[in-house]
């Protein structure tokens, strides 16, 4: 009996293995393609439209609320969070009495955005508190024993983590020994010994029945604000009436864009109506970035997360890690305005210094590993790196090899600071992990897809052999099957406004909900140069005549980009995404290339 090809195995086009070494497959199987069609024919969706929902796990009754997300209807109530009724009330407490409120926050976009929330919403109630941000070099990630005490010893009653303190026991401790009230407000993973604080709200306890382990720690900030709003309305404080919680929703979006959480559930609603406040530029330091950035044309998560988070991490990377909150608390134009300009000053610095390591640690990979066939991890290490920008080389290596990777900044001591980044399917925080299990390392932990860790110089080579080991067969397997899943064929003339807008509704995309990925069938290469930093733009005409702009980032020393600067006036499957942008207030189409295949 003849059963029928799923769409899944066969290859979409016909590409069995692109230039960049992939097989092209269809996102949907037949039960998916079905349920599109199903959700197209109900609700009146245009159909790709409805490939792409069904792609992510939409259902075909949940289409219409998907595409219309409201806080009101997926906001949980907050005191369904663990601990959330104890540190609303404790914060109440502390604007009743008008006491000394410090944040203690972290030095990356949530923990900046955390803590500038939190200062906003004490402001509104009369609590000027003070923002203090660790030195990432100096004193690291979290609370430590020496910030609490000068906190106490600066006249602090209340301390509030935020994006941080789950697992700060020992500094905790020093704030009860000397009688002060902490409320840790965080997301992190929680081990089973808790600190000794007046109230932890940590969606990822393991006592935490709310189902919200996905937020990052801005977004669990506003449930927090948003319990404490409820109390002081109860508690008949008439400047409960004035508050506008909606209006920050600005700093929610950004921190959990930059933060790469899931956007599915609150956080798809938290960044839907948070680019709705942010288009409002009610914030100054907000909008003092956006004018530094030249963001042209609605605020979307592109900028966000490409162009304001990179400066608000410069402050926390290489200069003030207290400057990105600053600005977020701010209501003088001109003084946000000043700084927003060192931001994007210390941020011209980090990318040049990223541009100098990066080469250095190409030469490096390259050197060690070739092409990175094989070996199933790349691990690099220098002296002179920045430690705060050992992440973003990782990142780099990560893309160019197709393979987890470190970068490792040596001290003269010859203790490391380094930091990896995975590849989808490979738990790099749980072979960190191991590796500490092992006496491999001084310190290290993370999660799947990114992690940190301290060696001493001697053990690298241990260290580089362990993570081999640990690695080569899932990584072995993850790299010889390399596919990419394509939600739809598209033409040039296809390609309209009203369609990125259509699905503009059906994101936000980032981790969890993926951007679209269109191919786009027998386009000519009408023209294809090099422009900017190693960029690619290329001109493609379909065959009915449509023209598209597309642009292949970081490509110019790639196989991908050597195919399309020869296959001028030659016809090739490209696939990439679709987006709709702003250029000297014109707004028009382009395609982002990610890969191609001859036709």
């Amino acid at each position: 009996m003849f059963e029928p090809v799923d769409p899944v195995d066969r290859a979409f086009l016909g590409v069995e293995r692109s230039v960049s070494g992939q097989r092209w497959v269809s996102r949907l199987d037949q039960a998916g393609l079905n349920r599109a069609l199903a959700m197209s024919q109900q609700h009146g969706i245009p159909e790709l439209i409805c490939r792409v929902l069904a792609g992510r796990g939409v259902g075909v009754d949940d289409a219409p609320a998907f595409l219309q997300p409201t806080i009101r209807s997926l906001m949980p109530d907050p005191f369904t969070l663990t601990d959330c009724r104890p540190a609303a009330e404790r914060i109440a407490r502390a604007i009743e009495r008008r006491e000394h409120v410090a944040i203690f926050g972290d030095y990356d976009v949530d923990g900046a955005a955390s803590a500038a929330l939190l200062h906003r919403v004490l402001f509104h109630f009369g609590i000027d508190a003070t923002i203090y941000i660790p030195d990432r070099i100096f004193e690291g990630y979290g609370p430590n024993p020496g910030a609490i005490g000068k906190l106490i010893d600066d006249g602090a009653k209340l301390i509030v983590t935020v994006d941080c303190g789950s697992t700060s026991i020992e500094a905790l401790k020093v704030a009860h020994e000397r009688g002060i009230d902490v409320v840790v407000i965080d997301h992190h993973q929680v081990g089973h010994a808790l600190p000794d604080c007046h109230a932890l709200v940590n969606p990822n306890r393991e006592d935490d029945l709310s189902g919200q382990g996905h937020l990052c720690a801005a977004g669990v900030v506003f449930l927090v604000m948003a319990a404490l709003h409820r109390l002081m309305r109860e508690r008949g404080d008439p400047r409960a009436a004035s508050l506008d919680l909606l209006a920050l929703l600005d700093l929610v979006a950004l921190a959990t864009v930059c933060d790469v959480v899931p956007l599915k559930g609150l956080n798809r609603a938290y960044v839907v109506k948070g680019l709705i406040a942010a288009r409002h530029q009610q914030n100054p330091g907000l909008a003092a970035l956006f004018a530094k950035a030249g963001v042209g044309g609605p605020v979307t998560p592109y900028h966000l997360g490409f162009l304001i988070g990179p400066r608000i991490n410069a402050g926390g990377r290489i200069g003030d890690a207290a400057l990105g909150s600053r600005l977020l608390t701010l209501e003088d134009a001109g003084h946000a305005a000043e700084i927003a300009a060192k931001l994007d000053e210390l941020n011209r610095e980090r990318q040049a210094m990223e541009q100098a390591m990066l080469a250095e640690a190409e030469a490096e990979a390259m050197a060690d590993y070739g092409t990175g066939e094989g070996t199933p991890v790349i691990v690099t290490a220098r002296e002179n790196w920045h430690p705060g920008i050992v992440g973003l080389i990782a990142a780099r290596l990560k893309e160019k090899f197709n393979r987890p990777a470190f970068a490792i900044a040596l001290d003269p001591s010859g203790k490391g600071t380094g930091s990896g980044r995975s590849i989808n399917g490979f738990d790099m925080g749980k072979m960190v992990r191991a590796a500490v299990d092992q006496g491999l390392l001084v310190k290290g932990g993370g999660h799947a897809m990114a992690a940190g860790l301290t060696v001493e110089r001697s053990r690298l080579g241990a260290l580089r052999a362990f993570f081999e080991e640990a690695a080569r067969d899932t990584v072995s397997t993850l790299t010889a099957n390399r596919v990419l899943k394509i939600d739809g064929a598209l033409g040039a003339s296809g390609a309209t406004f009203d369609l990125v807008d259509q699905l503009e509704a059906a994101g936000p995309y980032g981790s969890g909900h993926s951007q679209p990925i269109f191919a786009l069938p027998m386009h000519r290469v009408k023209d294809s140069r090099f422009v900017g930093t190693n960029h690619i733009k290329v001109t493609l005409e379909g065959l009915d005549g449509g023209r598209l702009d597309a642009m292949a980032f970081r490509a110019g020393d790639t196989d991908l980009g050597r195919l399309l600067t020869g296959s001028r006036g030659d016809n090739l499957h490209v696939a990439g995404t679709l987006s709709g942008d702003f250029w000297q207030g014109t707004r028009r189409i382009q395609v982002r290339i990610l890969d191609a295949a001859k036709a």
